[in-house]
């Protein structure tokens, strides 16, 4: 969980001003928060809460409107509807937000089946749903201490993943779908040496830059854990609130 808001605050200022390179500062001020982290951090509280995915998304949303980049437009149309409908997408969204699924849930048939829950109250086109069950299905498996290599050939039952990062960088253009950014975070997460490089690769490949880095983030926090002063460092960029439900979300999981 915490992996992909860390990716998310990382990659925040090269969304829109791609870098292609691993060779950048990876906090500054110019970084902030986005829709990414919020709807994590969502995601993350009604699991705590027991509620419907889509009472804490709206809820939490509605209370963040103006993050750092925006909402999605069909998404913020449905954050401020009375009776939101889910629209069809196979937007990203669906795979930045999954990751605490992964880590709050002990048998993989709930990781995946709640994965899907998370993901088709928005993102209920079978690309979108498969985006979420794919990511949440990486970090399950790092948990478990599956192999890089055992999580590649798990990956293939979603994703083609036959490629590597500076084949991607080399034509990468941005693009919000799971079926791009998603096999792309992945080979980021397959190829990286820790946390930290991880992030750097899913930057340096450009395109959608915030949610690649939070999706691979997610991946990698669950293979090689976050270091400490990562940790500390990202949490300044965030309001109380969101902390709050960070260390009651992992309190509980450590239970």
């Amino acid at each position: 969980m915490l992996g992909a808001i860390i990716g998310d605050i990382v990659g925040s200022r090269f969304e829109f001003k791609n870098h292609r390179s691993t060779d950048f500062d990876l906090f500054t001020d110019d970084c902030s928060f986005t829709d990414d982290t919020i709807c994590t951090v969502a995601v993350a509280d009604a699991l705590l809460r027991n509620i419907p995915f889509s009472n804490s998304l709206q809820s939490w949303c509605r209370k963040y409107p103006n993050p750092k980049g925006g909402y999605g437009g069909s998404f913020a149309q449905w954050v401020h509807s009375p009776n939101p409908m889910p629209y069809n997408s196979f937007g990203n969204g669906s795979a930045m937000r999954v990751s605490p699924v992964a880590h709050y849930f002990d048998y993989r048939e709930n990781v995946l089946e709640n994965a899907r829950l998370s993901a088709e109250c928005t993102h209920d086109h079978p690309e979108g749903i498969k985006g979420a069950m794919a990511i949440a299905d990486c970090i399950y498996h790092c948990l478990i201490g599956y192999s890089k290599k055992q999580i590649e050939l798990g990956c293939s039952y979603y994703y083609r993943i036959d490629t590597t990062c500076d084949e991607i960088r080399k034509t990468n253009t941005f693009n919000e779908t799971c079926q791009v950014t998603v096999p792309q975070a992945i080979v980021c997460f397959l190829e990286s040496t820790d946390f930290e490089s991880a992030i750097r690769l899913a930057v340096s490949i450009g395109g959608d830059s915030d949610t690649i880095a939070a999706i691979t983030g997610s991946i990698a926090e669950a293979y090689y854990g976050i270091p400490e002063h990562i940790k500390t460092t990202a949490l300044e960029y965030l309001p109380q609130e969101f902390i709050n439900i960070i260390n009651t979300f992992y309190k509980h999981i450590e239970q």
